[in-house]
């Protein structure tokens, strides 16, 4: 009698091995599971958890396309600075152009008498642009690392487009400031009125916080790379940009864009013996990611739309929430309703966009007049604001010789994302003091260059804008009179429609 106790614990401890493994296995594939794959889980995570939160349910089945953050940069400078001929060699460096079509291009630029700029062809597309060398429109590629996706934003250098170059450095996180080191390149585009100065400017005002310098042409015959040409143009650069950038946040290098020397790999020290820096790729590679909510509600600005196959589709870049296919969307300012039946990224169909991705929304229940540029693309339980008039604080930075005060009533043209619209500046409220963060004028019947003022702004019709609290992206805004930037802006308070 005694032993027949003991079968009865041994049946206990049967169980137990049972239960055991089923959740050990678990656990241990999350910790063996590949660097890729953790960060898509987590990624993928992330979104779900905030979209559930919210009330906002994403159907099973929906994943994250690439785990590595998708990155814009725009290469902004003066004209002929070598902005289209970077970006073409970077895509022949990185594969993404073929040597059949770089040989085309060799032809076409020879029967034009311009044997140098074939690699600008690459960007250039456009017969115009081809023939004058200087580009128009904003061109868009696309190139990979193992770290990162990038999308290639080449902006137009001259005065004239400076529109066009607003446009794309709006959709950039990070801002690459070509500069031409030839004899006297550099000085026209920076000390006599060239667009280095106001480019620079843009960008920080666009959103843009952090920024490479690539001195380029470092193999021309005047520069041979000279580290005291190289120096002397850094030390110019460096006073000017530290007014709006912050130090840490700018990378100096040296680069030619037409031989390809320290873009995808180290220049040789046997060309550039006292460069110790990385080359260009690296440097994008190593910049810190920028800050995205994906909790936020969704904004997309419309860049541009189109009609395929009977489908509406929209252009845009996810600027704060999550997009996923089967989504219910709402167009502000108008409060259209529709559904996203389908997601392009780089012409691939994907599930899911997050914050940063460039995107093609394939839309239902909307017309083509409802998807107009300068709109924004929502959720509909969390919209974007609209408004016709807002209070913003803007320094003014420069102001046209034919008007040297700006008074209540002055008019120019508002860009804020992707909204260009006349404007009209109904009332000076304060003129402020930032350093001391102190008033020194209410009321003030005119502003000058240079000066920090609380205005109210109108607009003729609503538009959809947050204030810069809360999303700056959508609360940052240009002002511009007679082709130049008179004034950069961020809008503190909205002033939404009276219902009738």
């Amino acid at each position: 009698p005694d032993p027949k106790p003991e079968p009865e614990p041994e049946a206990q401890p049967e169980p137990k091995p049972a239960a055991k493994p089923t959740p050990k296995p678990e656990v241990k594939n999350e910790k063996r599971s590949s660097k890729k794959g953790s960060k898509t889980s987590r990624r993928e995570a992330a979104a779900a958890e905030a979209l559930n939160e919210n009330g906002v349910e994403i159907p099973e089945g929906l994943k994250i396309h690439d785990p590595r953050p998708h990155v814009n940069v725009v290469f902004i400078g003066h004209v002929d600075a070598g902005k289209s001929t970077l970006s073409g060699q970077i895509l022949l460096l990185t594969g993404q152009v073929d040597q059949r079509t770089i040989d085309k291009y060799e032809r076409e630029a020879k029967e034009k008498n311009r044997d140098s700029w074939y690699l600008a062809f690459i960007m250039d597309t456009n017969e115009e642009e081809r023939a004058k060398g200087k580009t128009v429109e904003v061109g868009r590629a696309h190139f990979d690392t193992e770290k990162k996706r990038y999308t290639l934003l080449d902006a137009p250098g001259h005065k004239n487009y400076v529109p066009n170059m607003i446009a794309g450095a709006a959709q950039a996180d990070i801002g690459v400031l070509i500069i031409s080191a030839r004899k006297s390149e550099f000085e026209a585009g920076f000390d006599r009125g060239g667009q280095t100065r106001e480019h620079a400017m843009l960008a920080k005002t666009l959103g843009i916080s952090r920024l490479v310098v690539a001195i380029n042409k470092m193999d021309e015959a005047t520069v041979k790379w000279s580290k005291k040409r190289y120096d002397g143009i850094i030390k110019k650069l460096n006073a000017f940009l530290k007014k709006y950038f912050k130090e840490k946040n700018i990378v100096y290098l040296p680069v030619s864009a037409y031989t390809g020397a320290n873009l995808l790999k180290k220049v040789d020290k046997a060309v550039c013996p006292w460069y110790n820096g990385d080359c260009l790729i690296d440097v994008l590679d190593n910049v810190r990611d920028t800050k995205r909510n994906s909790k936020a509600g969704l904004r997309i600005p419309i860049i541009d739309r189109y009609k395929d196959m009977g489908t509406i589709c929209a252009l845009g870049k996810v600027e704060a929430g999550t997009l996923f296919k089967g989504q219910k969307l709402a167009i502000m300012p108008t409060g259209s309703t529709g559904d996203c039946v389908g997601i392009l990224v780089n012409e691939k169909p994907v599930d899911i966009a997050l914050p940063g991705e460039n995107v093609v929304i394939q839309t239902k229940g909307l017309d083509e007049n409802e998807l107009q540029s300068g709109f924004v693309i929502c959720e509909r339980a969390r919209p974007c604001k609209k408004c016709v008039a807002f209070e913003a604080e803007i320094r003014i930075t420069e102001l046209l010789p034919h008007k040297p005060l700006m008074t209540s009533g002055y008019t120019c043209i508002l860009h804020c994302h992707t909204v260009v619209i006349q404007c009209q500046i109904s009332k000076l409220i304060e003129i402020v003091d930032k350093k001391k963060n102190t008033v020194i004028e209410k009321k003030p019947k005119f502003a000058k260059k240079n000066q920090f003022v609380n205005v109210k702004i109108k607009v003729p019709k609503s538009i959809a804008v947050e204030t810069y609290k809360d999303f700056s992206q959508l609360g940052r805004f240009t002002l511009r009179d007679e082709g130049k930037t008179i004034a950069i802006g961020r809008i503190l308070k909205l002033k939404e429609m009276k219902k009738k």
